[in-house]
């Protein structure tokens, strides 16, 4: 049963520095009001003065106090175990968060109390993570205690205004483990009745199983009354008792009053004013008691917390054998890890992975898709005279032509309203690399589901940080090799494109670059005038397909000029379908009399 209470210690010191929060253990937690007496009950149980005093919360982090009874033949054995040299005294301290030294002035454990204190939560705010001293002495009962900050109300000073409730939540973090026992301290010049600790109790373990209450500064009550019916339980019940103490007086820690000394007063004490309960209540009863309620109580936690921690035993071992063997040559190692990465990334894209997704398209399929069917939809979509109306081209060309008409069509204005659609095209194609930069992205973590990866999180979190910030470096160039392209088709207009075929003719005809002569169909073909005519029947039906469609061209230009002039009395006139300006008109009449004209060549050369 002795040994119980060393084991919980290294199991609280185990957790306490992996930081897991998935385990209950069994312990003493010291809750009350501020200035209740928390850290006198708590001197006296040690027997030494080593705990901070003031004025307002002085105890602003929890303190994990783990007591160790040590004979002084067994100070030697228990230095060797931490890994240090016995010191001269019999009793010393530890600090977890100190390696490699001891304590043997516990005026120095104060300061260091005070200094780690206000290292994390400065000089008035609470801090959550617990300060953990280990005491050994021949002078105390092994024994676990966590001392909270006392209850308040009111912020003082600089505390912040939320005290009272960081207060709370912290005390009810730490009471409300089901296999914790509660030490509620009150002070006995308050009305038991109205105690904040026992209220507090009550709220998570409303039976009283596991709470044992103190009634300190018994010699501070007034004349004439007594704590009888509180210590007897007859106020209000507590099943693990209820044990008074006597405390030392601000004056007596003024005056340097010993506590072997304090504890004789208190004796005597007890016995004068208490004699038939006098043997239940002290600071030594108090310990006892604490100590023989913690070790029943890890008697009876011990099954569940066992079968607890062999469960977590086997998920971690399970945990720590996916892991594999122990690297020997790292660097080689990290090399096929990156490799692997590499060629399962060109994998996916090129479609030779060995796992192919089936549910969705990924990977290079995906990129294909979006290359010949979102940004094909994208282009389709587009209609090359949205925005672009009979009255914008109308302007446009009367813009262009300056003070005075001019005869024909200038190209200044085809090139304005060409450019303008081109425009058009560059947002879709930023959309289509926006697009294929995501797919990209989204192959990184399909291929990070490796076992390497699994087992080395941090180096895929690299692998996936530097892989993501090259794509994002080359996504601004793609972007402005999109707009070069776009910028190249709007700086120069290839016209002798075939999609210009018809309009050349129509411009030939309109200014007379070539003669055109008009092909009758009516009348009839004449038949070779030389032998190289003869010789070449196929360049006569070049020849005659060409006369043929220019002609056809020129007919239809020179009926409509007729049809112009019929209606000049008209502003503007229609041609092709489209209003154009009278002088557009006269122009196009005037072409009639090109087309009657007998070309210089063979054919027309375009």
């Amino acid at each position: 049963m002795d040994a119980l209470i060393p084991i919980l210690n290294k199991l609280q010191d185990v957790f306490n520095t992996v930081g897991s929060e998935s385990i209950q253990l069994p312990q003493i937690v010291v809750v009350g009001s501020q200035s209740a007496g928390k850290s006198s009950v708590l001197e006296n149980i040690v027997g030494r003065d080593f705990l901070p005093r003031g004025v307002g919360i002085v105890t602003r982090r929890p303190l994990t106090l783990q007591l160790v009874y040590t004979p002084p033949e067994d100070k030697l054995v228990q230095c060797q175990s931490l890994g240090m040299s016995a010191p001269d005294e019999n009793e010393f301290a530890v600090f977890t968060h100190i390696k490699g030294k001891i304590y043997t002035d516990f005026n120095e454990v104060r300061q260091e109390i005070e200094a780690e204190t206000d290292r994390l939560g400065g000089k008035k705010n609470i801090s959550n993570e617990p300060i953990t001293l280990k005491i050994y002495s021949p002078k105390v009962v092994t024994l676990t205690l966590i001392d909270l900050p006392g209850l308040t109300k009111i912020p003082v000073d600089d505390q912040p205004l939320d005290i009272e409730n960081q207060v709370r939540n912290l005390i009810m973090y730490y009471i409300s483990n089901p296999n914790a026992i509660i030490l509620a301290i009150t002070p006995a010049n308050v009305d038991f009745s109205t105690s904040e600790a026992v209220k507090f109790a009550k709220e998570v373990d409303p039976e009283g199983r596991r709470t044992l209450a103190v009634l300190t500064k018994l010699d501070l009550m007034d004349r004439g009354t007594d704590a009888y019916d509180v210590l007897c339980g007859r106020i209000i019940p507590v099943k693990l008792g209820i044990i008074g103490v006597v405390n030392r007086s601000q004056e007596d820690i003024h005056k340097k009053k010993s506590i072997e000394e304090a504890l004789r007063y208190e004796s005597a004490f007890h016995q004068k004013n208490y004699p038939s309960i006098a043997s239940r209540n002290g600071t030594p009863f108090l310990a006892k008691t604490l100590n023989r309620l913690l070790m029943h109580h890890i008697r009876d936690c011990l099954p569940s917390l066992k079968t607890r921690i062999n469960q977590m035993v086997s998920h971690f071992q399970a945990l720590v054998n996916s892991f594999g063997e122990p690297i020997e040559d790292k660097g080689r190692l990290l090399l096929q890890i990156i490799t692997k990465f590499a060629s399962s990334y060109c994998a996916t894209i090129e479609g030779t992975a060995k796992n192919i997704e089936v549910s969705e398209l990924c990977g290079g399929a995906r990129i294909c898709y979006i290359f010949h069917e979102t940004f094909a939809r994208a282009l389709e979509s587009i209609n090359p005279l949205d925005t672009l109306t009979t009255f914008d081209i109308l302007t446009a060309i009367r813009n262009a032509t300056g003070p005075r008409p001019a005869l024909f069509v200038p190209e200044v204005s085809f090139e304005l309203l060409v450019k303008r659609q081109i425009k058009r095209l560059e947002d879709p194609g930023l959309r289509c690399v926006e697009l294929v930069h995501e797919e990209l992205q989204r192959i990184i973590q399909h291929c990070g589901a490796q076992q390497e990866f699994i087992r080395f999180p941090r180096l895929h979190e690299k692998i996936v940080d530097v892989v993501t910030h090259l794509l994002r470096r080359r996504l601004p160039e793609t972007n402005r090799m999109v707009e070069n392209l776009v910028g190249i088709e709007l700086a120069y207009i290839n016209t002798k494109h075939p999609d210009f075929h018809e309009a050349g003719l129509i411009h030939k005809a309109l200014t007379g670059g070539d003669y055109i002569a008009t092909v009758n169909p009516s009348q009839p073909q004449q038949p070779p005038q030389n032998k190289s005519q003869r010789d070449n029947p196929r360049g006569k039906e070049n020849q005659n397909s060409d006369e043929s469609t220019i002609g056809k061209v020129a007919s239809h230009i020179r009926i409509s000029g007729q049809q112009n002039q019929t209606d000049g009395s008209d502003n503007e006139s229609i041609v092709n379908g489209e209003q154009s300006s009278p002088y557009m008109s006269n122009a196009m009449a005037s072409s009639s009399t090109v087309s009657s004209m007998v070309p210089i060549s063979d054919g027309v050369s375009f």
